[in-house]
């Protein structure tokens, strides 16, 4: 099953031509997770083809209007699209009231239903197949950073031991590789008996805006795919601090302490025309990273397949 992340918005509190406000997409099966809704998140959505039809999350790191500025204009276009499926906003203290009011004052009838929780640290939700777990931010604001982790799935199936016990081929063979036990000629069989170990599921993280912090690289520990903040050059270090920011340099230290295998780099200060001096700092520090462009698509693979991670560009 694929897994994708698609970079809706790279640049920080101005945009540039190439880069939009802030907003990340996650794919995965009929669902996308979006990490917060900047202005113009919506026709991103439409040139990368993500529909507004999809089981839809949104997770808003902070309340500062570029991470924030599309979300009114993204709630109303679905209702006037007719939409039925809920939707689901987590954000920190006070994303509650800001929604509500904005739709209250320019008198917005929603057409699906609406569910905003305000989030603290630890775990946000827990569905069948991941779950998705906050961290206070070190920002200007109360924000948090988010950690997106799948369970385990069932391991491989092995035919041999199915025959030996008997097991016909079809419907019975899928429910033990869903985890399920089956009654067999009387007898029970558990998973375990035709499964190998549980393999290990994938791990996205992000950070938001932030300073770095050791909770964070602890926070994000073994992650596949760290999409971290990096709004300045290492050269503008003093500019981070006062605005509550990292710099490349500092992200890629992040990335490295946490041990996760492919960095992206986002939220660009509009001053650097160039990204790949940002890209430059932050590869002396670690290896596999990136900065990431408006529409660039990254597919994680799970970590047993052996296979690469893919960047691509819409």
């Amino acid at each position: 099953m694929s897994l994708k992340v698609i970079f809706l918005g790279t640049s920080s509190a101005i945009p540039v031509p190439n880069r939009s406000f802030p907003s990340i997409a996650v794919l995965r099966k009929d669902e996308v997770i979006m990490i917060d809704c900047g202005e113009g998140t919506q026709r991103q959505m439409v040139l990368s083809r993500i529909g507004f039809g999809r089981k839809m999350k949104i997770l808003i790191t902070h309340i500062h209007g570029d991470h924030v500025g599309g979300l009114i204009g993204l709630l109303q276009t679905m209702s006037m699209l007719k939409r039925t499926r809920p939707i689901e906003i987590y954000g920190p203290r006070g994303i509650k009231g800001f929604i509500k009011s904005l739709i209250y004052y320019l008198k917005i009838e929603l057409q699906y239903p609406l569910m905003i929780k305000e989030v603290k640290e630890g775990l946000v939700l827990r569905e069948k197949e991941y779950e998705i777990h906050a961290k206070r931010a070190n920002h200007l604001i109360k924000g948090y950073s988010y950690l997106l982790k799948e369970h385990p799935r069932p391991g491989r199936f092995n035919v041999d031991k199915a025959h030996k016990l008997g097991i016909p081929k079809g419907p019975l063979w899928h429910r033990l590789q869903s985890g399920e036990r089956i009654v067999l000629n009387n007898k029970i069989i558990e998973p375990n008996m035709v499964l190998g170990p549980p393999r290990p599921g994938r791990v996205l993280g992000f950070s938001g805006d932030t300073r770095p912090d050791k909770k964070l690289s602890e926070f994000f520990k073994g992650v596949d795919l760290l999409v971290f903040e990096a709004t300045y050059s290492e050269k503008d270090f003093d500019k981070a601090v006062e605005n509550m920011h990292s710099t490349s340099v500092e992200a890629a230290k992040i990335g490295a302490k946490a041990g996760a295998k492919m960095l992206a780099l986002t939220h660009l200060s509009a001053r650097y025309e160039n990204p790949l001096v940002i890209e430059a700092e932050a590869a002396k520090h670690f290896s596999n990273v990136v900065v990431a462009e408006d529409l660039d698509v990254i597919e994680v693979p799970y970590p047993d397949s052996g296979e690469p991670f893919k960047r691509y560009r819409l």
